[in-house]
């Protein structure tokens, strides 16, 4: 399943050229009339070149034919260089329709080159593969959302056969994996996430619900364990597991509110257990939800009182 309409990665050569002083107007100027093209001014005796070109390679290669790249020798072509004002190198122009539209000197980490030919991309009105991998998450999060979490997972899978580092794409598969009361699977795909995304916001989420569902599976009856509660306010322990118990309900807010109060009648019970529980819900859920803006709110005044 290719999630980018079906389109294969175009041939290197079709997307990365070498160029030169007599080949500039037809490989730069001409093509950039119809896409953008990325030209990388380096030299043999460049160290950082070396490092650069290869990762400039790549971000054009992962485009998919959204951009080009031309790479000149500026040992071999100074009077472009010259033109340009190329002081230095690696100095990397982008070009797009005759004109030069975006710059920089120097080598840069993969991360800041694909945000620069994502950048270059957008400028010139396109829409880059990583822009079209968020709409497919947006879109299995939905499904998911719906409850459709087989084709969720499916959706999440493609995605990743893109891109094997798109963090969000492996939280929802991993999400997904959940929703299906598959925990086994679930936490072993968490497991194998690349080191590269494994602290990522997205993972670290769905470690949090992961650790929820599992939680869940052994909950006790809320009836039962409310009326220990009222029975005895200072059961801490039955308190806590009320929280476990509605939230396995999908009674958030109530369970929040009951680990709140535990904290607030003995914060270090269990060694700090009710504030360990709060932040794994908090961090189960959207940064901007509710729930999470008062439950923080909430906690924060009982710790700075």
């Amino acid at each position: 399943m290719d999630i980018l309409n079906g389109a294969g990665a175009a041939p290197a050569g079709d997307l990365i050229k070498d160029g030169s002083e007599a080949t500039f107007m037809a490989d730069v100027v001409e093509t950039s009339q119809q896409v953008p093209v990325i030209v990388d001014f380096w030299a043999p005796w460049c160290g950082p070149c070396k490092t650069l070109g290869p990762l400039l390679e790549d971000a054009v290669m992962a485009a998919r034919g959204a951009v080009k790249m031309v790479k000149i020798n500026v040992d071999e072509a100074q009077m472009i260089a010259s033109q340009l004002r190329v002081q230095t190198v690696p100095t990397v122009f982008a070009f797009y329709q005759g004109q030069p539209i975006d710059a920089f000197q120097g080598a840069l980490p993969a991360s800041e080159i694909k945000a620069f030919v994502d950048k270059v991309i957008a400028a010139a009105g396109g829409e880059s593969p990583s822009g079209q991998l968020d709409e497919a998450v947006e879109a299995a999060d939905e499904m998911l959302a719906q409850g459709a979490a087989v084709d969720a997972a499916q959706t999440f899978a493609a995605i990743l056969g893109e891109d094997p580092n798109h963090a969000a794409a492996y939280g929802g598969l991993v999400r997904s994996h959940i929703a299906l009361d598959d925990l086994d699977q679930a936490e072993a795909i968490l497991n194998g996430a690349p080191a590269e995304i494994s602290t990522s916001t997205e993972l670290e989420a769905a470690f949090a619900q992961l650790e929820l569902a599992k939680q869940a599976a052994d909950a006790g009856p809320v009836g039962e364990l409310q009326a220990a509660v009222e029975a005895n306010p200072d059961d801490h322990q039955a308190r806590f597991d009320l929280a476990l118990a509605l939230h396995a309900g999908g009674q958030v807010q109530e369970a929040v509110d009951q680990l709140l109060d535990l904290f607030r009648r003995d914060r270090e019970w269990n060694d700090g257990a009710a504030k360990a529980q709060l932040f794994t819900i908090f961090d189960a859920l959207k940064p901007n939800d509710p729930v999470v803006l008062n439950g923080r709110r909430k906690l924060s005044s009982m710790i700075f009182a």
